[in-house]
């Protein structure tokens, strides 16, 4: 039991710390807030991707009429279930002007109280209040949500920033009016080749040195390998474990055949076939990695053939060679798409396409992504993005790489050439493009 007086100081002290301590919040991209649904909005992603500060930027700008509290607080040890109406009355105490009027409940890490989605359905629904949770991927992912909050939450991903998140926050103005050029489109590709290798992790883009970065990314990955995989799946096969993880981080924007793997390792320490595809489940799940299957009508098709698999971040990424350039082009590509909300998946007939990319209209865009276009690869990149487009009935394709820019076609398919930076950074500029280049033909 937590008394009311101790909820108050905690509620004060949040406040303070949210209003004064915290420095400018970069507000995020994509995010979709109803207000005219009775829902629990939930954040959901991997860690350290920006969900409690997507919070303190909720909390700011209603600050008159919102409660901020993380349940991983110390002094909150001991809060249980009937606490939240303790916590309810001490708001109401501090804030006694909020009374008829619409009230924020922003709780963080709240999976840590049993119980807290029966809390959080009737203060949505019966109290009017507006609730607002994030928590560890794991366990509030939507598939996990408790069964009593199923069709009462909206479920919001966050992802690491976007590279035009990047650029915002180096202060770089991102806004629709086009694409730069000069001095500051040199700047911005020198951004992009930092975001290429750093990724996007709001506290790794933020910091200035090489060594800063690299300790905050070691960090975040060995919380990630310890707290979401190891502790709550417990994991007992170490050595299987890290084996899979140093596979998968490696070989990222490549297709992934468990069957492989299992060859490949079954002589070097003792695991079942069934504890390797259990294992390689848990990484999706944590949203450590995700899994693109190969674009077909069948589901077994589908199913059968293996998946391409890419990182939530390229910062994770471990690399070897310059070689890996074309792959980490391709993974951001990916994640863009993911944010944009397409369903996608990779085409594999006669040729090859990276991305068949379906939006919400049922309609399709195919993607190649290749480092940079050289006599050797022309016909491969191109013809397996003619192929993709034929197969769809589309007649535009867009072939993304690293640094160059122009218009192509081939067999009746006209093939746009962008630089990822472009089409990451500036995406209105380009559609304003294509448009334009529409009319003209």
């Amino acid at each position: 039991m937590i008394s009311k007086e101790t909820l108050k100081e905690i509620i004060v002290s949040n406040e303070g710390f949210i209003l004064k301590e915290v420095k400018e919040i970069l507000s995020r991209e994509g995010i979709l807030l109803s207000e005219s649904l009775d829902k629990v909005v939930v954040f959901y992603g991997v860690r350290r991707s920006g969900k409690t500060f997507i919070l303190f930027d909720l909390m700011r700008k209603h600050k008159e009429n919102s409660l901020y509290i993380d349940f991983e607080d110390e002094r909150l040890m001991g809060f249980q279930l009937k606490d939240f109406e303790v916590l309810r009355e001490a708001f109401f105490e501090l804030k006694p002007h909020v009374a008829g009027k619409t009230q924020l409940f922003l709780l963080d890490e709240v999976h840590n109280i049993k119980g807290w989605e029966r809390f959080c359905r009737r203060a949505v629904e019966r109290e009017r209040i507006r609730i607002y949770i994030s928590g560890s991927s794991s366990k509030v992912m939507p598939a996990e949500i408790h069964t009593e909050l199923r069709g009462r939450s909206w479920s919001i991903e966050v992802l690491p920033f976007s590279f035009r998140e990047y650029l915002r926050s180096k202060g770089v103005d991102v806004s629709d009016k086009g694409a730069p050029y000069g001095q500051t489109k040199s700047r911005i590709k020198q951004y992009f080749s930092e975001f290429m290798r750093w990724g996007g992790f709001p506290e790794v883009s933020l910091v200035s040195t090489e060594l800063e970065k690299t300790k905050l990314l070691k960090e975040y990955f060995g919380a990630m390998f310890f707290r979401d995989l190891v502790e709550r799946y417990r994991i007992t096969n170490i050595p299987l474990l890290e084996s899979l993880t140093d596979k998968l981080f490696s070989s990222f924007s490549t297709r992934f055949s468990l069957t492989s793997f299992y060859k490949q390792y079954k002589d070097k320490f003792p695991f079942s076939k069934d504890l390797l595809f259990r294992y390689y489940k848990y990484f999706p799940q944590s949203m450590l990695v995700f899994e693109v299957r190969m674009f077909a009508e069948s589901t077994y098709k589908r199913m059968r053939n293996p998946p391409k698999n890419y990182l939530v971040d390229t910062g994770l990424c471990r690399r070897v060679t310059s070689a890996d350039s074309g792959r980490l082009l391709e993974n951001i590509v990916y994640l863009e798409l993911r944010r944009r909300g397409y369903e996608i998946y990779y085409f594999a007939e006669n040729g090859e396409c990276d991305f068949v990319a379906r939006n919400g209209n049922n309609s399709f865009q195919s993607v190649q992504v290749c480092f940079e276009i050289t006599e050797e690869n022309l016909d491969r990149e191109v013809g397996g993005l003619v192929e993709a487009c034929k197969r769809l009935g589309s007649k535009e394709g867009i072939l993304l790489v690293y640094d160059e820019e122009r218009e192509t076609s081939r067999d009746g398919v006209k093939i746009s050439i962008v630089p990822v930076w472009k089409w990451a950074g500036f995406p209105a500029a380009q559609a304003k493009r294509e448009v334009r280049s529409r009319r003209a033909g």
